[in-house]
């Protein structure tokens, strides 16, 4: 079985140390979990360029796909077969850390200096960094503008057009979303400041999935139902993103993962900050998922593992994920985009907060996807975010 110990250093080397290997330096071999598509490639060259830095280091890349990691890390890390690193979403880190499948940040001040504050605050924990961020993403509001010149600024104005497009065009809609997933419809419930589990994402006591703003949010989120009038379990993901890369749909609430595919499939589109929850108030605020980097508490190359993942937070590492993936980067340097569509979601991500990452977070998937559905299929709304309350905080 590996062990967490390291190579005999208390502090591990930055990035730019070559303590992390040097010519004389005994061979390593860092296992690195990524996806494909993209991810895949960048750990690649990333390892390239790390191992000119540090020669004795080698970087293999095995997929596992970001959603997966976190369980596989408790399968696959006690086993003694699991990764070096490994990236998964940052709101994992409360039952990585619960789980003792982490490690902290070996150099915390230069990870903090390297990348954006909210990247920084989604990848702590109990006032630890445990994550290396390697990039970030929210969602916003997807336009043909072909359909629609100009995004609406209001979810009334969504709602409107909507209703008028699709009396006007049979067979296509004025807008749509993944009605049953709580990752966007938690944007319903942010009006006032209402954060889930408080404004630090901390408070175990208090999810606020159920409180008044909430409620009201959400009975705005029903209000849509007329201008999309399909039962929620036909409007998953898959579906929405078919129907707008068909050119069928004005609207669709996605993320940069999109940009291609709409690209690809001829789509005349922009990208826009997601409509307000009130005339005149600043876009509705949208999860943060910050894409994170973790040392395995498994492996046998503490050092070489914690400078690999800090590694990819400097600014040049950065630049070169955002060239490979098109990906908001975590950095706190100026990052370039080749493709300009990008900056809709940096300019949402303004309005953005980062998802927590307190266990309780596991629970909010299977109850907010729930409370939503049922919401958009006409089930009392209280009655609904009571349950989902429960179930978040549920022993």
């Amino acid at each position: 079985m590996l062990t967490a110990c390291g190579g005999g250093s208390d502090t591990p080397p930055s990035a730019g140390d070559n303590t992390a290997g040097g010519d004389d330096a005994a061979p390593v071999t860092l296992k690195v979990w990524e996806s494909l598509q993209g991810p895949d490639e960048f750990i690649k060259q990333a390892g390239e360029a790390f191992t000119k830095e540090h020669p004795n280091v080698t970087v293999e890349f095995v997929n596992v796909e970001v959603g997966d990691a976190a369980g596989q890390i408790a399968l696959d890390g006690p086993a003694g077969t699991g990764p070096d690193v490994f990236v998964a979403p940052h709101d994992k880190i409360g039952e990585l850390v619960s789980g003792g499948h982490i490690l902290p940040v070996a150099n915390p001040d230069a990870v903090k200096a390297n990348v954006l504050p909210a990247a920084a605050t989604g990848a702590t924990y109990d006032g630890t960094l445990y994550g290396y961020p390697v990039a970030m993403e929210t969602y916003a509001l997807y336009y043909n503008k072909d359909l629609i010149p100009e995004a609406p600024t209001t979810w009334d104005e969504v709602a409107s057009f909507a209703e008028t497009f699709n009396a006007a065009n049979p067979g296509k809609y004025g807008f749509v979303m993944d009605v049953g997933n709580g990752y966007y419809t938690i944007l319903f419930t942010t009006s006032g400041d209402n954060r889930l589990f408080g404004p630090d994402g901390d408070d175990t006591a208090n999810t606020n999935i159920n409180s008044a703003a909430s409620a009201e949010g959400m009975a705005q989120f029903a209000a849509l139902r007329p201008a999309l009038n399909v039962a929620a379990a036909d409007l998953d993901t898959a579906t929405v993103d078919a129907l707008f890369a068909a050119g069928n749909a004005a609207m669709h609430v996605s993320g940069p993962w999109n940009v291609s595919a709409f690209t690809d499939a001829g789509i005349n589109f922009g990208v826009a900050p997601l409509p307000s929850l009130t005339a005149g108030g600043d876009p509705a605020a949208s999860f943060a998922g910050v894409r994170t980097a973790f040392v395995s508490a498994y492996t046998e190359h503490e050092e070489e593992a914690a400078a690999f993942a800090e590694f990819l937070t400097t600014p040049e590492m950065q630049q070169l994920r955002a060239d490979i993936t098109g990906a908001l980067a975590s950095s706190s340097s100026d990052i370039t985009y080749k493709n300009d569509l990008v900056n809709g979601f940096a300019d949402q991500m303004k309005f953005a907060f980062p998802m927590p990452s307190i266990p309780q977070m596991s629970k909010f998937w299977d109850a907010m996807n729930a409370a939503s559905a049922n919401i958009w299929n006409g089930a009392d709304i209280q009655t609904e975010l009571d349950a989902a309350n429960a179930a978040m905080l549920a022993q």
